[in-house]
């Protein structure tokens, strides 16, 4: 927890800089190592989320406390979040390109570009990535090849697995919707890999790629009884939040990326966990401030991925969840 002048601090800032960039690091070095006479190395934080917690920062802290990197006397943090605003991110970025960060930590693909564009030689750990290679991050996993290296959610190799979990608990749907922006690659690539696992799996997976609201909203109509959706990960249009609400308000099964959505009522979802992400990047992390180049670190697979069920929605729909299923997730809504 932070001290209370700590919060008084913060609360200013905040209000100072119209909460856009707050730099959380209040404790002072005690007696600083040799090496580090020039005090804390500088760890740029750049996300769209609302605020300055998000569970990959706070993971992120708690990986590197554990290398033995203390926060105030080794590690200093400059969190800038955008609230969702693409300006906001843009100038978060340009900030720390400016003032010469030791290492830029980027969460999601919108922050990773924003960064991407600034600089080519501070490195740049991201994380909450969909695929980093076709969102062209980097150039092969192996050999990320430029200053960009961190962790992937994988996303288009989860949605196989998303589908079969979805197929175990509602096991009379025979169609799945995959309603997905047509611009982004990722989501093509995700919509292949289901597609793939369908045919196993003896489901009709319908791609519907939209590039509008209207189309979204069309698509959307189309769902019927029966059916099921394969909600994609990222992408315009917010088309998963849509995709919660027409499953809530039909009753149709879905699936969903992050386990984000069965707080707020989704049936099941299976991805990444984002505390885990900040936690498993921190060594690669650790590794730079420690003189390693990001081309040479090869991007890792999240390795923590979490299966939560919310009990309620599976009850107003009318489903049994399996007790392999239940045994298996970590986050149970009741």
């Amino acid at each position: 927890m932070h001290h209370h002048a700590c919060d008084r601090e913060y609360r200013k800032l905040a209000r100072a800089a119209g909460a856009a960039a707050v730099v959380l690091a209040c404790l002072a070095p005690l007696e600083a190592p040799a090496q580090q006479a020039a005090g804390p190395r500088m760890i740029g934080v750049l996300t769209e989320a609302l605020a300055a917690t998000h569970p990959t920062v706070e993971g992120l802290k708690s990986g590197l406390r554990e290398l033995g990197l203390e926060e105030g006397r080794d590690v200093a943090f400059d969190i800038r979040f955008s609230q969702g605003d693409a300006d906001a991110l843009r100038k978060g970025a340009e900030a720390f390109a400016s003032s010469g960060v030791d290492l830029i930590f980027t969460i999601n693909d919108a922050a990773t570009r924003s960064a991407q564009a600034v600089t080519k030689t501070i490195p740049i750990v991201f994380t909450l990535v969909r695929d980093p290679v076709a969102a062209k991050f980097v150039d092969t996993l192996a050999e990320p090849g430029g200053n960009l290296t961190g962790i992937s959610s994988l996303t288009a190799e989860l949605a196989g697995k998303r589908l079969e979990i979805l197929k175990n608990l509602a096991p009379k749907a025979r169609r799945v919707w995959a309603i997905h922006d047509r611009d982004d690659p990722v989501s093509r690539a995700a919509v292949a890999n289901a597609q793939a696992a369908a045919t196993q799996l003896d489901l009709q997976l319908v791609s519907r790629p939209v590039d509008t609201r209207n189309a979204l909203a069309g698509a959307v109509k189309e769902i019927r009884p029966g059916d099921a959706v394969l909600a994609p990960d990222g992408g315009r249009l917010d088309i998963a939040p849509a995709l919660l609400e027409a499953s809530l308000a039909a009753g149709v099964p879905a699936v969903f990326p992050a386990t984000l959505y069965v707080g707020y009522g989704g049936l099941v979802s299976y991805g990444s966990d984002f505390h885990a992400e900040g936690f498993q990047a921190a060594r690669l992390v650790e590794r730079i401030l420690r003189g390693a180049r990001p081309q040479d670190l090869p991007v890792e697979g999240a390795d923590k991925i979490d299966l939560a069920i919310n009990l309620n929605t599976a009850q107003l729909f009318g489903l049994e969840v399996p007790r392999k299923v239940l045994l298996r997730a970590d986050t149970i809504r009741r």
